[in-house]
């Protein structure tokens, strides 16, 4: 019976999975039928890579927040060095490679690589701590890179590449061209980020951390989030695995800011800030921890819901507001979360083949 409670339980979690990717798929099918048949509005196109972005947030963060059991507020720092590092080399690389996709592939890579070591260095004095010290520790890092990328120039010229922190002293040559201007953030980007792009990176973040999930450190993650002095006294290495859904989830915000930065022409280190990192923990929170399929519905949701109540102008945000604490008290009502069981089928069938093995 044991076994067999085991099995039900593994192909529950392959439904879920399963779903997962039929929704994601079945979401970009739709839109690019919507958009090509012009049933999409022009607003609505311009967010399709903005809402891909945020998914892409709300599944990383999920990993550290759902999975591991850490609050990080910082991963709006993240995001930044992704943003700042991916639209500086995708403008370096213009005449190295001049084919879109490849130089927006390529600097997501840079942008993922740049946030990754971001995270791996703020980890290595964070992650000793826990719980409220490390979500206080984690949201002062993200401000820290935000003031950074506030005091920091960045420009190339025919002698090679130059910087410089607090005031522009590149000393450019003639043709050169100041990138990255302190507080005026990044101009003249050149917008190569698509929704089939977007779409792509989506699944990727899908397949990592499904996999990190079902894996032998996911279930190291998940025997820390649930009791850390019993994880510890069966001999895991609690920095280590924390560590790495650090970087991880610090890898997918960087290439998520990459992708985001490249859909506008201009980006600056006030977009990253603390409300940002906020407003992902929103989508984590409001779509279930540790629930990915949730989080991504949560980050369309609330992405596109504040442009929909633009039209009630001053009263748009009071409204965003009502309609979030209402979702959130229905969400947490267990004759809500009852009533909505009774719709998913995967649930249902999960439960009876579980009562079936007992």
């Amino acid at each position: 019976m044991t076994i067999k409670r085991f099995v039900n339980l593994k192909r529950a979690e392959a439904r879920r999975i399963f779903t997962t990717y039929v929704v994601v798929v079945a979401a970009y099918g739709l839109m690019q039928i919507l958009s090509t048949t012009g049933l999409l509005s022009s607003t609505m196109r311009g967010m399709l890579v903005p809402v891909c972005a945020y998914m892409v947030m709300a599944i990383a963060l999920n990993l550290v927040v759902g999975i591991l059991g850490e609050l990080s507020l910082g991963h709006a720092g993240f995001m930044s060095v992704g943003a700042f590092t991916g639209a500086a080399s995708a403008i370096m690389l213009q005449n190295l490679i001049p084919f879109a996709p490849a130089r927006l592939a390529v600097a997501m890579l840079i942008g993922s690589g740049f946030a990754a070591a971001a995270g791996f260095l703020i980890g290595i004095p964070v992650l000793r701590l826990k719980g409220d010290y490390l979500a206080i520790v984690t949201l002062a890092f993200g401000e820290i890179i935000k003031s950074v990328f506030n005091n920091f120039y960045l420009g190339m010229d025919s002698g090679g590449i130059s910087f410089s922190m607090l005031s522009d002293n590149t000393r450019l040559l003639p043709g050169g061209r100041l990138i990255i201007a302190g507080p005026m953030g990044i101009g003249g980007i050149q917008k190569i980020s698509t929704f089939t792009a977007g779409f792509i990176l989506v699944m990727i973040a899908l397949a990592v951390v499904y996999n990190l999930m079902n894996s032998r450190a996911g279930r190291a993650f998940m025997a820390i989030r649930d009791d850390r002095i019993a994880a510890e006294s069966v001999g895991i290495n609690i920095t280590r695995y924390k560590m790495m859904a650090f970087v991880t989830s610090a890898a997918l915000a960087g290439a998520a800011g990459a992708l985001f930065a490249m859909n506008y022409s201009t980006i600056v280190a006030n977009k990253f800030d603390f409300n940002t990192s906020i407003l992902v923990l929103v989508f984590v929170v409001l779509g279930g921890q540790g629930n990915i399929l949730g989080s991504i519905v949560a980050a369309a949701a609330l992405t596109i819901l504040p442009e929909k109540l633009r039209q009630f102008a001053d009263y748009r945000m009071l409204l965003y507001a009502v309609v979030l604490i209402a979702v959130m008290l229905a969400t947490n009502n267990a004759a809500v979360k009852g009533f909505l069981t009774r719709f998913n089928p995967f649930v249902r069938r999960a439960g009876k083949e579980d009562e079936h093995a007992v």
